[in-house]
């Protein structure tokens, strides 16, 4: 049986569907739903092993990038989604779906500081669309241990800030930074490297299970070779980077 996939948008989301594409790519069924709808049937998420918050602006990004969007997980499917993760399922929350799920607490977890860790707007004072390298650097389910990926970046809200040095200090002990920006040769830097700001170059989190990812970079938009600006210089037989996050989650469920 195919893993399955539940794709949740909202009012501005618009990369549900190439989510979905990449899912399919990987080898996953997918199915798109307004976040209204798991509101009113909450018990249909047992009938998936994915839970997707895909990109884009939802509900054009009022108060704070992914606020209002982080309010429906917070107040209305708290139980609903930590059964979920406690059950085995996997979330991933791509940039505005990133911003999601940090406002609802599900990354990097209360544990390790909860309101402490947030994000915020770019140091460069202005939308970043670029590529950037990243450098895996813990064991979650979206992670192939295959090296360092390329992928494309799209955001204004994307710098993760901390209270103070001892939330960053626990973060990485406790294995919750998934992927650092880092140079072609896996070294950290500066601007433009680091798009955003983040502190230590944090790109993405996890959670204490390793089954919740959160990302700032696109994974859905370098699932063909041709996506890549470079793609005439590469090897046919390179498998692009974004694709790997999606079928290291499906293998997850083939072990």
């Amino acid at each position: 049986m195919a893993c399955r996939v539940l794709i949740l948008r909202a009012a501005g989301t618009n990369g549900e569907h190439e989510a979905e594409h990449a899912w399919t790519l990987a080898g996953a069924t997918c199915e798109i739903e307004h976040v209204r709808v798991l509101r009113e049937r909450p018990a249909m998420l047992s009938g998936f092993q994915i839970l997707t918050i895909p990109g884009g602006f939802s509900y054009g990004d009022d108060i704070a990038a992914g606020a209002v969007f982080a309010q429906d997980l917070t107040l209305f499917l708290a139980d609903a989604v930590r059964g979920f993760v406690d059950g085995g399922g996997l979330v991933l929350g791509i940039c505005n779906g990133f911003q999601v799920l940090m406002r609802a607490g599900l990354v990097p977890g209360v544990d390790v500081g909860g309101g402490a860790v947030t994000l915020t707007q770019n140091t460069s004072g202005h939308f970043e669309d670029r590529w950037v390298h990243l450098l895996p650097t813990s064991g979650c389910a979206f992670s192939d241990g295959d090296g360092m990926l390329c992928l494309p970046v799209a955001h204004a809200e994307g710098r993760l800030v901390v209270r103070d040095r001892d939330v960053v200090g626990a973060m990485e002990e406790r294995g919750r930074i998934a992927f650092r920006y880092v140079d072609a040769e896996g070294e950290p830097g500066g601007y433009p490297i680091n798009p955003n700001g983040s502190v230590r170059d944090v790109a993405g989190l996890t959670d204490a299970t390793g089954r919740v990812l959160g990302l700032m970079p696109h994974p859905e938009r370098n699932v063909h070779l041709t996506h890549h600006p470079g793609w005439t210089r590469l090897s046919r037989a390179r498998r692009p980077d974004g694709l790997r996050i999606f079928s290291a989650a499906v293998a997850h469920f083939k072990q």
